[in-house]
C-alpha cells in the first residue's frame, strides 16, 4: 500500500476513493462531479466520500503548514510512544485534549 496503492490488494471502494483523493490533492482544478459519481458507482456512500475528502484536506493543510513553518516530523520512537493514545482516542478534538 505504501509503495504503490494502485497495485495493492484493496477493495474496489478503496481504490475508487484513492483515485478521487489523488486528483483532489494533485489536480483539484480538474476535479468534477463525474469523479465523485465514479466513486459512488464503486459502492462508496456520499458520507464516506465526504469524510475521506475532509481527512485528505486536513492532512494536505497540515503538510503545507509544516513545510511553510519548517516543522519537523517527530522521531519514530516519539511517534510510537504516542501511537497507542492516538489509536485509543482517535483524532477527535476531545480525545486529543485528554492526552
Amino acid at each position: 500500500m505504501v509503495a504503490d496503492w494502485r497495485t495493492a490488494p484493496v477493495t474496489p471502494e478503496i481504490a475508487a476513493t484513492f483515485v478521487f483523493l489523488e486528483k483532489l490533492t494533485l489536480r483539484p482544478d480538474e476535479l468534477s462531479a463525474e469523479d465523485a459519481e465514479a466513486v459512488y458507482a464503486a459502492g462508496v456512500s456520499k458520507q464516506a466520500l465526504r469524510d475521506a475528502s475532509a481527512v485528505c484536506a486536513m492532512f494536505s493543510m497540515i503538510v503545507r503548514l509544516a513545510d511553510s513553518f519548517g516543522w519537523d516530523v517527530p522521531e519514530w520512537e516519539t511517534l510510537m510512544a504516542r501511537s497507542q493514545a492516538m489509536h485509543d482516542g482517535g483524532y477527535s478534538f476531545t480525545a486529543m485534549g485528554k492526552r
